[in-house]
């Protein structure tokens, strides 16, 4: 093969991929080489300061993997970055994260479009080599999504779009094909600190040279999602009326101002803010039935009833004295802890 045959492989390869990204419904696409991770140092540090909290699965045995996508194909020469729009019309307050609004997993969603996207090039380009990612693999995956081009890492931490926002699930395909990569964009924060003064809990940290880290620790995300059993008293207070996630570092983003919506039937808002008193008296397999496929699953039971039970501590209504006092019943020692935490700030008025 000459070196034109060569170069004529690469392109075509490359549009194959972002022609198929296109069609198959992705709004952002773009390529990342295939090779050492810029970020991982900043990784390695955030990891050691200790800011990972409960996030085990960030600090585990595979951490080392994300230090190049060729730990998880050895024959990756390219990496196809999307993102996928999640963004919909739903009440101004809610206290699901708005990822979680929808009926369907959004892993699941993404996993299957990157099927489709997959099978179309290996249609047009022959055999390869390839990886499909979303979400849980070992990948840095933010870090490689600006490399591909798709946007710049904010002081929220998220990866902002310009124009369309934050609002993207993102997935990946570590692919043998050798493609030509993108430029990642300038960062286009300027001297905004919207999210880091907005955040409640003061969970964006400096990390020198103008940069921010996420402490999960003082995450509202991580407490109503990731932590299990009793929260400490700061946490429960600083958790608001929010049952799972935390969406307001990107809901005072400028950059969100104009995004868009999407048109996904998985992800059309079904439960943005439940009755708490409702979910309060779910049983467990009512819960199942309700939330399996959907992202509210990974609370489990005992920890959407703990969120609800300080939700409406929180709430200052005595209108949930008797959802209370049942759930102060309750085995689960953090469900109960939480009641009569939220029932003792309730009857003192």
């Amino acid at each position: 093969m000459g070196l034109g045959d060569f170069l004529q492989g690469r392109e075509r390869s490359r549009e194959a991929f972002l022609a198929a990204a296109r069609r198959a419904g992705f709004q952002l696409a773009g390529i990342a080489p295939a090779a050492s991770i810029s970020d991982f140092a900043l990784y390695q540090q955030w990891v050691e300061d200790g800011l990972a909290g409960p996030l085990g699965y960030l600090t585990d045995r595979r951490a080392a993997v994300r230090a190049d996508p060729r730990l998880l194909l050895p024959s990756a020469r390219s990496v196809l970055c999307v993102g996928l729009l999640y963004h919909t019309a739903g009440p101004a307050r809610h206290s699901v994260s708005r990822y979680a609004w929808g009926a369907g997993d959004y892993h699941d969603v993404v996993r299957a479009m990157l099927e489709g996207v997959v099978q179309e090039v290996l249609k047009e380009m022959g055999p390869f080599e390839y990886r499909i990612c979303v979400d849980t693999a070992p990948l840095l995956e933010r870090s490689l999504a600006r490399e591909g081009g798709l946007g710049w890492i904010g002081r929220n931490t998220c990866l902002i779009h310009q124009p369309m926002g934050s609002w993207f699930f993102l997935g990946e395909v570590l692919t043998s094909l050798d493609m030509d990569p993108d430029t990642p964009p300038p960062d286009r924060c300027g001297t905004c600190r919207r999210c880091i003064d907005a955040c409640p809990t003061g969970a964006l940290v400096p990390a020198g040279g103008g940069r921010y880290r996420l402490d999960a620790r003082m995450c509202i995300s991580t407490w109503t999602i990731e932590q299990r059993g009793p929260l400490p008293d700061q946490a429960r207070e600083g958790s608001g009326h929010l049952v799972f996630g935390c969406d307001i570092c990107q809901e005072v983003c400028p950059w969100n101002r104009r995004a868009p919506v999407t048109a996904t039937a998985e992800f059309q808002p079904l439960h943005p803010d439940p009755d708490l008193a409702e979910l309060a008296a779910l049983t467990e397999g009512e819960f199942r039935a309700r939330f399996r496929r959907t992202p509210l699953w990974r609370a489990r039971y005992s920890g959407l009833l703990r969120n609800a039970a300080t939700a409406m501590g929180n709430s200052g209504d005595a209108r949930y004295l008797p959802a209370l006092r049942k759930l102060a019943k309750i085995e689960d020692e953090g469900v109960k802890e939480h009641a009569c935490w939220a029932l003792r700030r309730l009857e003192a008025g």
